[in-house]
């Protein structure tokens, strides 16, 4: 399967899997041989919850216990920020000294769309990041990035600044995230369940996606289950107690068993009908299993294999 940017924003609704999908996008990338660096930036850390891990630092580390070269960064807008002060402005000590007085917290609380600004800056720069040699540090950046209700304005608040800004470094800034973030070099993902409100957050997503000129990449579908009753329209009580008493059980079964049967099939047109709802939104589609034995690092190798096809 082709993963062509070098820049994956993974979104989706809250609870659909989004973290769980961005690391093993991570996964799958990194086992082409690729150097990648896997970026959260809300705060949860769910990347540290998902590889079972400490609390993750503002620091890109390796993960451990695979033969991969994937690292992690939790990015913190408050150390973006100082980070930021020292790059442009050569303000070290002294950002530092605004810390201890409280300013950088103020003003990354009071102004969230410069916190928007710090995060998708560092986004950028580990992805434009190049060595002493001139290559590129990483081949791929997987971003796990906010939820869907709020993926627009996060990517496009640097676009806003860049018209806003008249001149400087904030400028500068802006303009460089706003042109990496429509460049081919991004791809935004985006991942939904079988499931009516995500299915329409990820068509919302999709058209607030192209009026600002960010190219999206794939539908991940997440926690897909097998048919149980591939092939069967209907399911009648007589046929389930015919079916009980050849197997030697007792009949009285049919009448639970038949509730849930046709409460299935009816899951099954609904899923149908909303696989046919993704379709009309003419991206690629991925269906991710249903990781029955819950979220842990082989789950993750499992739903790597898919998406790396």
């Amino acid at each position: 399967m082709s993963w062509p940017a070098r820049l994956h924003v993974v979104t989706g609704k809250g609870g659909v899997g989004k973290t769980t999908v961005a690391a093993s996008l991570a996964l799958a990338l990194a086992r082409t041989g690729q150097r990648v660096l896997l970026i959260e930036v809300e705060g949860r850390q769910g990347l540290a919850q998902v590889f079972e891990l400490e609390p993750l630092p503002y620091a890109e580390r390796r993960l451990g216990g695979v033969d991969v070269d994937l690292r992690l960064l939790a990015v913190d807008a408050e150390e973006a920020l100082l980070e930021y002060l020292e790059l442009f402005y050569k303000m070290g000590r002294a950002g530092r000294a605004l810390r201890k007085l409280g300013a950088v917290d103020f003003a990354t609380t009071v102004a969230p769309g410069l916190r928007d600004i710090l995060l998708t800056g560092k986004v950028k720069e580990a992805t434009t990041r190049t060595d002493d040699a001139g290559r590129r540090m990483y081949g791929a950046v997987v971003l796990d990035a906010p939820p869907t209700g709020r993926i627009g304005r996060f990517l496009n608040v640097t676009a806003e600044a860049a018209r806003l800004a008249k001149l400087g470094p904030i400028k500068t800034q802006s303009e460089g995230v706003a042109a990496l973030l429509r460049s081919p070099m991004t791809s935004v993902h985006v991942v939904t369940l079988l499931e009516e409100m995500p299915v329409q957050e990820t068509a919302d997503a999709l058209k607030e996606l192209s009026g600002l000129g960010i190219p999206a990449g794939k539908i991940i579908v997440n926690c897909a289950r097998p048919p149980l009753l591939a092939g069967i329209s209907r399911v009648t009580q007589s046929s389930l107690k015919k079916g009980l008493t050849d197997a030697g059980l007792s009949a009285h079964l049919a009448g639970a068993l038949h509730i849930e049967a046709n409460a299935h099939l009816a899951r099954l047109g609904l899923e149908e009908q909303l696989r046919g709802e993704l379709a009309t939104l003419r991206r690629p589609v991925v269906e991710l299993p249903l990781l029955s034995d819950g979220v842990d690092l082989p789950g993750l190798h499992r739903l790597a294999t898919v998406l790396a096809g």
